[in-house]
């Protein structure tokens, strides 16, 4: 499917699977629908499975966005503290589409709490509550492993997709590289299961090129094990003084053990000027997400002082991470946002484009593996290939079989979808001033609130400020949904006044 097919059936409303291989455009695609729907008056919120990717997109995590945090499961009480939640209520009702995009790494369950959420506070049935969802991502990457279990939790295997009923958008189209070095065609081969000699040839001769000294190069191993030794040995022949940060915790020891494991942050950290960092927490109001990538440049007393990729300048300051029940702090840890990251796992890299990378899949130990480190890389010549066995080429075989599937029905859809047109703007389109606002309505407002703040006995402000007012007499919400998402307005105040002024917008609109 080209690019602009899928533009149109994403414009087109319907909940979609916008997928791909690496270089296909689905960024690019994504960018360009949420910029002409927002134009079109559409409400989006942009998310992504991990900080890494929400950074490229301008976003956040669907963890952060949702309410939904570090939990992996929604009880009674989750589900009465959330849908009591006016800030919750608020944002999703706030929403006509969600992205979420690498979908590949969401564990199918927790789409599943993120529909079930959205039901409920958004008052419907009908998956997430109705809103348009678009997915993005790539199902030969990586999928989340539940801890303690060996087996994966294949998103596309979830209630939530299946109820979905997602249209496929399979771009073939590719854009970031040229292929002239057969990288490309080396993935597809993965891809469609037609790995030959001469692809393995081109891997062979990765294995004899070394990145040169001044060549700065992010490291991908499959273990931790081998990170961790990587970044202590970096760490240690750094000429400067090491600091050491001791994470601090407080709770119920199961639980704390519990959230250790949920954070990416070190029980102890130590830090130089000049080692290579990632954080690993999410502080917009800071500058950094979950996976920023920065340099330890100096020390404040105690503080690190970081230079993220980006340019900014961060003084890094304690992060905590709590877990609560029944409205009660149970456990808390707190550390500094920080580790290590002159080498990452290749789980963690991806979401990444990267120009060179030295690369060791000789202990890759699931399928996908090697495919999720080849392609993070933007030609062969940025790659640097340390070792490699034979299950690093192995694909899933439940993956090529769902990819061929997903190939057939974006190719049936492509068959009957034409190419959406081009925007055009003008001058007087820029400088057009919005339009909307019912002076009309306006008046028929005040003089409602008049009537019911004598029959309440109540201050007229104290049922909407004249700044609410306009914004409804703009906007006129057509549902209570739509009221709540307005500023000005909770849940109590819905439930009080939704039938009034719903009944007075739809009589000025008929008269």
């Amino acid at each position: 499917m080209r690019q602009k097919q899928a533009l149109a059936v994403m414009m087109s409303g319907a909940n979609v699977f916008l997928t791909g291989a690496p270089g296909a455009g689905k960024t690019y695609v994504l960018n360009e629908f949420v910029k002409r729907a927002e134009r079109a008056g559409k409400r989006v919120a942009v998310t992504a499975s991990t900080g890494i990717a929400a950074t490229h997109l301008g976003g956040t995590t669907i963890h952060s966005w949702s309410g939904l945090g570090i939990l992996d499961a929604l009880n009674d009480y989750d589900l009465e503290r959330l849908g009591d939640s006016d800030k919750l209520a608020k944002r999703y009702n706030a929403v006509d589409t969600l992205v979420i995009d690498e979908v590949s790494m969401l564990h199918g369950y927790r789409l599943d709490m993120v529909s079930q959420l959205a039901k409920l506070l958004r008052g419907s049935d009908a998956p997430f509550g109705g809103m348009q969802v678009i997915l993005v991502g790539d199902l030969f990457q990586l999928p989340p492993v539940s801890r303690g279990r060996s087996d994966f939790e294949f998103v596309h295997l979830s209630t939530a997709w299946a109820e979905l009923d997602l249209q496929v958008c399979y771009i073939t189209e590719q854009h970031r590289q040229a292929d002239e070095d057969g990288l490309l065609d080396l993935l597809e081969a993965m891809r469609k299961n037609n790995f030959t000699e001469r692809h393995r040839l081109l891997l062979v001769e990765r294995l004899e090129e070394q990145p040169a000294s001044h060549t700065p190069v992010t490291r991908l191993y499959a273990h931790n094990v081998d990170v961790e030794s990587i970044n202590q040995h970096h760490l240690g022949i750094l000429p400067t003084d090491v600091r050491t940060y001791h994470m601090v915790t407080k709770g119920n020891k199961p639980k704390v053990e519990t959230l250790m494991k949920s954070v990416l942050a070190p029980e102890v950290l130590e830090l130089k000027v000049g080692a290579e960092v990632m954080f690993v927490a999410n502080n917009f109001q800071e500058g950094f997400v979950n996976g920023s990538r920065g340099q330890v440049i100096d020390f404040e007393g105690d503080t690190p002082v970081v230079a993220l990729t980006a340019g900014r300048i961060i003084k890094v300051q304690q992060h905590s991470w709590s877990l609560s029940e029944d409205g009660r702090v149970r456990a808390e840890v707190a550390q500094l946002p920080l580790r290590l990251a002159w080498a990452i796992t290749i789980h963690k890299s991806q979401g990444l484009s990267l120009d060179a990378a030295e690369i060791d899949l000789s202990r890759a130990f699931t399928p996908g593996m090697g495919y999720v480190a080849l392609s993070r890389v933007r030609s062969l010549d940025g790659l640097y290939l340390k070792g490699i066995n034979g299950q690093a080429l192995r694909m899933h075989p439940q993956i090529h079989t769902l990819d061929a599937e997903l190939r057939r029905s974006s190719t049936n859809l492509a068959n009957v979808t034409d190419d959406i047109a081009d925007e055009v703007f003008t001058a007087a389109d820029a400088s057009a001033e919005p339009t909307g606002f019912d002076p009309i309505l306006f008046e028929q407002l005040k003089a409602w609130r008049l009537r019911r703040a004598k029959a309440d006995n109540v201050a007229p402000y104290m049922i909407a400020h004249n700044t609410t007012l306009m914004a409804v007499a703009s906007v006129k919400p057509a549902t209570p949904g739509q009221l709540l998402a307005m500023p000005g307005f909770g849940k109590s105040k819905v439930e009080k006044y939704a039938d009034d002024i719903l009944k007075l917008i739809k009589l000025n609109d008929v008269s």
